[in-house]
């Protein structure tokens, strides 16, 4: 007699349940919609992400600082970091204080030198027919020329103006006023810059200015004091079985930053120095102020220098051809120095991007997010190469980063 067979394989078992079927497209839709909701709040903070950014820059460099003088001095790491950061505040301090003047003064007459001859330049190219847009280099003179110019008409337009302006700035009540600046508390702000002028307007810049250099120290003091805090903090969020090679993409990030944050500031301490001496060698005015924006603008590759070499040229063409072709020439010997010396022996650890990629990349993050996103575009950069060459190049396609 043919004996029943047994049942088929156990396929109701290992079926997943129809609540667990309707988890899973729910799961990956609620996570996408959370990663573009992330997506979006970092878009729209962009600027404060670039200066939080900034914060971990400086507190790369402040680690370095104190991993230099742990090699040096005896003492926990604690003690190295607080005298690297009391030697950085008084480097500073005493910079400014037997510099600040020398630099302001020089900076108000170069200033000036490079606003003439740039208009001089301007008239030069118009009567060879290269029209140029009108440069506004003086915040609230704009306007005076051009009253000047018009003779009789300007007496006429300018009393115009005025009665317009006395009918358009007559207040329409006090209690629609209060309301208006309770809707918007930052036209406070705007108003006292329209009363004041411009003096108001540098003031609010210098204001700006330094709460961005104060939140950056705050950041860069509070990131070294303790990173291995923050590091255990970020690797929460990934996988246990994923930690450890997120703790070496962590630590190659830092490594990476740490080595091109000293090479670069290597890089444009000589710059300075080569085109400050440079310059007083050949007797061109302001040459301090022009090797420390020389030095400064090299922090952002391929356009600072650019940008560099066009201020010390407009300086310099005030005292004749002689002056311009020497002030030329020290400006492309520091940058075959840079180019094909420092950088290439300096960074050789740290970074080894193509010209034009870095150029591309600065066009890319300066679109985005403008001149945050110029000055920053190389650390950001190699950032990405890290993430780009760990992660994807080795984790992904099996091969050598």
């Amino acid at each position: 007699m043919r004996q029943p067979s047994a049942p088929a394989a156990p396929f109701l078992p290992s079926a997943a349940p129809p609540e667990d079927r309707r988890s899973g497209p729910l799961r990956a839709g609620l996570l996408t919609v959370a990663f573009t909701l992330v997506l979006l709040l970092a878009w729209s903070q962009a600027s404060t992400l670039l200066l939080i950014f900034s914060g971990v820059l400086l507190a790369v460099f402040l680690d370095g600082l104190a991993r230099g003088l742990g090699k040096l001095l005896p003492g926990p790491r604690g003690l190295h970091l607080t005298l690297a950061t009391l030697a950085l505040v008084a480097g500073a301090l005493g910079l400014f204080a037997y510099g600040g003047a020398t630099v302001a003064s020089q900076g108000r007459e170069l200033g000036e030198t490079v606003r003439n001859q740039a208009g001089t330049l301007t008239q030069w190219l118009a009567s060879r027919g290269i029209e140029l847009p009108p440069l506004d280099l003086q915040a609230g003179g704009a306007g005076e020329p051009k009253a000047e110019g018009r003779g009789e008409g300007a007496g006429q337009g300018a009393g115009q103006g005025a009665g317009q302006g006395e009918a358009k700035d007559k207040p329409s009540g006090g209690l629609s006023s209060l309301s208006g600046l309770l809707k918007n508390p930052g036209s406070l702000l705007s108003d006292a810059g329209s009363v004041l002028g411009p003096a108001a307007n540098v003031i609010l810049a210098i204001v700006g200015a330094l709460g961005n250099v104060l939140v950056i120290a705050f950041l860069g003091v509070a990131f070294a004091a303790d990173p291995g805090s923050y590091r255990n903090g970020v690797l929460h969020f990934v996988p246990p079985r994923r930690r450890e090679r997120g703790a070496h993409v962590l630590d190659g990030i830092g490594e990476t930053l740490r080595h091109w944050l000293f090479g670069q500031l290597v890089t444009m301490a000589v710059i300075f120095v080569c085109v400050w001496a440079g310059l007083a060698l050949l007797g061109i005015g302001g040459s301090l102020v022009l090797g420390l924006q020389a030095g400064l603008l090299a922090f952002v590759p391929t356009i600072g220098p650019l940008i560099a070499g066009l201020v010390i040229l407009l300086a310099s063409l005030s005292q004749g051809l002689t002056a311009v072709l020497g002030a030329l020439g020290v400006y492309l010997l520091v940058q075959c120095l840079e180019s094909y010396g420092l950088t290439p022996f300096i960074q050789k650890r740290a970074l080894d991007i193509p010209p034009a990629t870095i150029f591309g990349g600065q066009l890319l993050l300066g679109g985005l997010f403008g001149l945050w996103g110029i000055a920053l575009a190389l650390p950001l950069m190699a950032v990405m190469k890290v993430l780009l060459a760990q992660l994807y190049v080795e984790d992904t396609l099996g091969e050598e980063g």
